[in-house]
C-alpha cells in the first residue's frame, strides 16, 4: 500500500499523517515502535491546559459539532481554517453521535473533502481526529489507504480508523492489513472491529494471528474464539501448527482475563477446545513457548474450581493429566530448559508459582541438581 505525499506537508513540524507514513516506510510489515510516539505535536499537546469534559457523557463531542456546524454553514470556509479550531476542545477518539450528526447535516462532498484535508495535512491530533471522524461518517472506498496510514498511530486514531474501515466495502481486508501492523490498544480496537464484521475471509487470520501475547489480548480473546468458531477448527484432524499454537495463546489468555473479556467459565465449548488442544499438543515438536502456554493453562485449571474453568471435575482432571503427560516427556523438559534463561525474572516466577504447583519434572530436576 502506498499513499502519495505532497511537498507542502514538509516543514519544521510535519503533519501527523506524514509522520505515520515515514515510520511505516521504515517498518512496513509490523507495528510502529511505541505506536509512533512521540507524535509531532507532542510538546504543544502536553503544554496545553487540560480540557475539562462535561460530566454527562451524552454531551461529549457536542462542542465539536457546534464548531463543525458553524464551519459548514459558511460556503467559502476552507478546511485549513479548522486546524486550530479544536485545540482546546475535548475531542472523543471513538465514534461520536454529535460529530456524526454534524457530518450528516452538511454537504457530503464537502464533508469528505474536509475530512481528507484534516487527516492528511493537520499537525494537531485533535484536528486529525475530527477529520477521521468525518471520514468515518462516510463510506467512500477511495479513502481506505488514507485511513489505514493514520490508523498506524493506533493509540490515538485506532478506534476511529477501525470504525471507518469496517463500514466500507473491502473493509475486512483493510482491517486485517492494519491489525497486522498495530499493537497494544490499537490491536484491541482493530481486532474487535474484525470480530464485529464476522467476515468469513478474516477467519483464518483470526484463528492464527489475532493474539500477539500482550495482556490486552484479554479484551478480545473470547470474541475471537466465538466469532471464528474456534471449537470447529481445533477439533479438526488437520489442524496446523499455527492454529494449535494460537489456540494455546487464546486459552491461556481466556483462563485469566476476568474483568477484561470472556473467560473459560463463560465459554461453553471450553472442555472440548481444551481437550483438543492438549491432544494436538502431544503431536507437536516441543518448544519453550508451547511448554509455557500449556503449563500456564494447566496451572489455571488446577488452581481454580472446575466450574470457573467451564468444566466438570472429571473433565478438568482429565485435561490436566493430558497436559502434564506431554510436559513431563524428556524432550519437552529439554526444550523448556534450553528456551528459558535460568537467570531471568520470568524463570524464577514460573518455577515458584507454576512449576511448583504442577510438580513439573523439568524444574524439580534442576532444583535437585542445584542442591547436589
Amino acid at each position: 500500500m502506498s499513499v502519495t505525499t505532497e511537498p507542502e506537508l514538509l516543514g519544521p513540524q510535519i503533519a501527523l499523517f506524514e509522520h505515520a507514513l515515514r515510520l511505516h516506510q521504515q517498518y512496513p510489515d509490523g507495528a510502529l515502535p511505541r505506536d509512533g510516539e512521540p507524535y509531532p505535536d507532542h510538546d504543544h499537546h502536553r503544554s496545553r491546559p487540560s480540557t475539562r469534559r462535561v460530566r454527562d457523557r451524552r454531551f461529549y463531542g457536542a462542542d465539536v459539532a457546534v464548531i463543525l456546524d458553524e464551519h459548514f454553514s459558511q460556503p467559502d470556509a476552507q478546511a485549513s481554517e479548522l486546524v486550530d479550531a479544536f485545540r482546546d476542545a475535548y475531542v472523543p477518539i471513538d465514534r461520536n453521535d454529535h460529530i456524526v450528526a454534524a457530518a450528516l447535516r452538511a454537504d457530503r462532498q464537502r464533508v469528505r473533502q474536509t475530512g481528507r484535508w484534516l487527516v492528511r495535512h493537520s499537525n494537531d491530533r485533535n484536528a486529525v481526529t475530527v477529520g477521521l471522524a468525518l471520514l468515518a461518517a462516510d463510506g467512500a472506498k477511495d479513502d481506505i489507504p488514507l485511513i489505514q496510514t493514520i490508523g498506524l498511530l493506533s493509540s490515538q486514531f485506532g478506534p476511529l480508523a477501525a470504525d471507518a474501515l469496517q463500514r466500507r466495502r473491502g473493509g475486512a481486508e483493510a482491517l486485517q492489513w492494519l491489525a497486522e501492523r498495530v499493537a497494544g490498544w490499537g490491536r484491541v480496537y482493530v481486532v474487535e472491529a474484525l470480530c464485529r464484521q464476522g467476515a468469513a475471509n478474516s477467519r483464518p487470520w483470526l484463528l492464527r494471528h489475532a493474539c500477539d501475547g500482550d495482556y490486552l489480548n484479554g479484551y478480545f480473546a473470547g470474541k475471537v474464539a466465538t466469532t471464528a468458531h474456534l471449537h470447529e477448527a481445533i477439533t479438526s484432524t488437520d489442524a496446523d501448527d499455527d492454529l494449535i499454537d494460537h489456540t494455546g495463546r487464546l486459552l491461556r489468555t481466556m483462563a485469566d482475563c476476568g474483568g477484561m473479556g470472556m473467560t473459560l467459565e463463560h465459554y461453553p465449548p471450553a472442555p472440548v477446545v481444551l481437550a483438543a488442544h492438549a491432544a494436538h499438543l502431544a503431536q507437536q515438536p516441543p518448544t519453550a513457548n508451547r511448554y509455557i502456554d500449556a503449563a500456564m493453562i494447566a496451572n489455571y485449571l488446577t488452581a481454580k474450581p472446575p466450574n470457573r474453568c467451564g468444566c466438570t471435575t472429571e473433565q478438568r482432571d482429565r485435561i490436566v493429566q493430558r497436559y502434564l503427560a506431554v510436559l513431563d516427556q524428556p524432550d519437552w523438559r529439554d526444550a523448556v530448559r534450553a528456551g528459558l534463561g535460568p537467570t531471568s525474572n520470568f524463570f524464577a516466577w514460573f518455577a515458584d508459582h507454576v512449576a511448583a504447583r504442577l510438580r513439573l519434572g523439568a524444574f524439580s530436576d534442576l532444583g535437585e541438581s542445584d542442591e547436589r
